[in-house]
């Protein structure tokens, strides 16, 4: 379902993976059909326009997905005929999606309360004030029983290429990935990549300027008293706006970075487990094994043969 001001690449990324799927096995494994509020052309936020394949008012047959491909922030209020049309689609076993600023439409209608939502990263604060009933996700896409969301973009591609995979295996959907050259698909638990100073919002420059710090220690961790001093100012003060801004103390959020660091080499590249380690400023495999573990449920080993 397209509406003005979608996203060319979030379409693109979800319908093309499903295109290549077919190719690929041979088999009519999917059948897509585009949708639009009427009859007109629908113009992309790039304001190339693209004619739909149907419109709401034309019998369609039985759906198992149902996509809503918006602009985001979503800047005008939604028809009525389309309120109606995807509540209608609730309970009939449709599984319901939204791509970017789709995310907001199914949250209009209702059609998200009680689930996992995410959507791009740049609305998630006026998101969480206006839904309070959905439970915002800061990862690339959430697959949450009959609803999916994702950041839009290339998150469109892994979340299709994850559902690929699970519809008809892993080997489809690495091939299907290769033929796009993608590096690797992006699980649905990695978080959106967020600006620092988005991250921290209002935040004093200090506490931009001690993360910034850290994000470029990761080899060599500082110790919280090392930051502070960097920083010009004390260790309690440091430590109160971490608690303040972070709910964290320095240490452990520090360590947080090191371990997000490790999962993304774990994930992205064959060095061995040690050097990771070293490179993300453990002094020992066995140190680094228990604090992955605490921290993600499986030890690094077992994170790459996942």
């Amino acid at each position: 379902m397209l509406l003005p001001g979608f996203s060319l690449l979030a379409h693109a990324s979800a319908i093309e993976p499903l295109q290549m799927a077919n190719q690929l096995s041979g088999q009519m494994l999917y059948h897509t059909v585009t949708l639009s509020l009427n009859e007109e052309p629908v113009r992309s936020g790039a304001q190339l326009s693209l004619m739909a394949q149907h419109t709401l008012a034309e019998p369609l047959g039985p759906l198992d997905l149902l996509l809503v491909c918006a602009p985001t922030p979503l800047p005008y209020a939604l028809p009525a005929k389309l309120n109606e049309w995807l509540r209608s689609h609730q309970g009939r076993g449709v599984v319901l999606g939204g791509l970017a600023g789709g995310t907001e439409v199914l949250a209009r209608c209702g059609l998200l309360e009680g689930y996992r939502a995410t959507l791009p990263w740049q609305r998630f604060e006026a998101f969480a004030q206006a839904y309070p009933q959905v439970t915002l996700s800061q990862q690339l896409f959430e697959i949450d029983r009959d609803r999916l969301t994702c950041a839009g973009g290339t998150a469109a591609m892994d979340m299709m290429l994850t559902l690929i995979g699970k519809h008809h295996g892993p080997r489809l959907a690495e091939q299907v990935s290769e033929q796009f050259v993608c590096g690797r698909i992006r699980l649905a638990d990695e978080r959106q990549h967020v600006p620092l100073r988005n991250r921290l919002g209002h935040a004093p420059q200090s506490l931009v300027d001690a993360v910034t710090l850290m994000e470029a220690n990761i080899e060599e961790p500082l110790s919280t008293l090392e930051l502070a001093e960097h920083l010009g100012i004390s260790r309690r003060q440091l430590e109160r706006l971490f608690k303040k801004y972070l709910q964290a103390v320095p240490s452990r959020y520090y360590l947080d970075l090191r371990l997000q660091d490790a999962r993304k080499q774990l994930r992205e590249s064959d060095r061995p487990v040690g050097d990771i380690a070293l490179m993300t400023g453990f002094s020992s495999g066995a140190h680094f094994s228990t604090a992955y573990r605490n921290h993600f449920g499986i030890t690094p080993r077992e994170e790459r043969l996942g």
